[in-house]
């Protein structure tokens, strides 16, 4: 709880009297071009995941590795972001040989073959104003590219966003289909006899990203 307090503290700083998305101007793909880079910082971003099985559930955290968000007066207008796959952990496991039983089924090739893909990025390719957004609610839709295990589709949620006194941040949840990345172990999509044995086939990232300017 402790590590994600403070990033969650600074993006509330940032995002509590950023600009509502809706004083966007332009189109984000449009102001993407020559638009400055602000350098994601790890240290206070966060990553959380969540995913779900018929009997059961797990939670845990994943690291950023880098990134830059691309600004645009007070908007976010694109950037990408990349995770480290082998810094997963799972928090509700406590103990330490069942924690590393668990990783270790994830990192391998029946999940995201951790060893030939270490890593995983999301590029966005735009960033829309939501219209009438409350000031405390998501005030954009994200659109981007995701990709995982070398597969890469095109994703879409809302988000919070907003830029202030050179910082940028970014913080939301978006709901993945393991499967379309070939994650299909444990799918009653794909196998039907599995029973109350299935994983469901999607599971949510909540991200906080803190980007600063160069």
């Amino acid at each position: 709880m402790k590590k994600f307090l403070l990033p969650a503290l600074f993006a509330v700083a940032v995002l509590g009297t950023a600009p509502a998305a809706s004083a966007q101007k332009m189109n984000s793909t449009k102001m993407a071009t020559n638009a400055p880079a602000f350098k994601l910082q790890p240290q206070l971003s966060t990553l959380g995941w969540e995913g779900k099985a018929v009997t059961h559930g797990h939670n845990g955290t994943m690291n950023f590795s880098n990134g830059e968000l691309l600004v645009k007066g007070n908007a976010i207008v694109g950037g990408t972001v990349t995770v480290d796959m082998k810094s997963m952990k799972a928090t509700d496991i406590a103990d330490a040989e069942s924690q590393g039983k668990f990783v270790g089924h994830m990192s391998s090739d029946d999940f995201f073959g951790v060893e030939k893909n270490p890593t995983s990025t999301f590029k966005i390719v735009s960033v829309a104003p939501i219209k009438g957004a409350a000031k405390d609610a998501n005030n954009a839709t994200i659109t981007g590219d995701m990709t995982i295990k070398g597969v890469t589709q095109r994703l879409s949620f809302p988000a919070k966003v907003g830029v202030k006194d050179g910082v940028a941040a970014a913080t939301g949840k978006m709901t993945i289909d393991r499967t379309k990345f070939g994650l299909k172990y444990g799918s009653k999509s794909f196998f039907e006899s599995i029973g109350d044995k299935a994983i469901y086939d999607n599971f949510d990232l909540t991200f906080n990203v803190i980007a600063k300017k160069s």
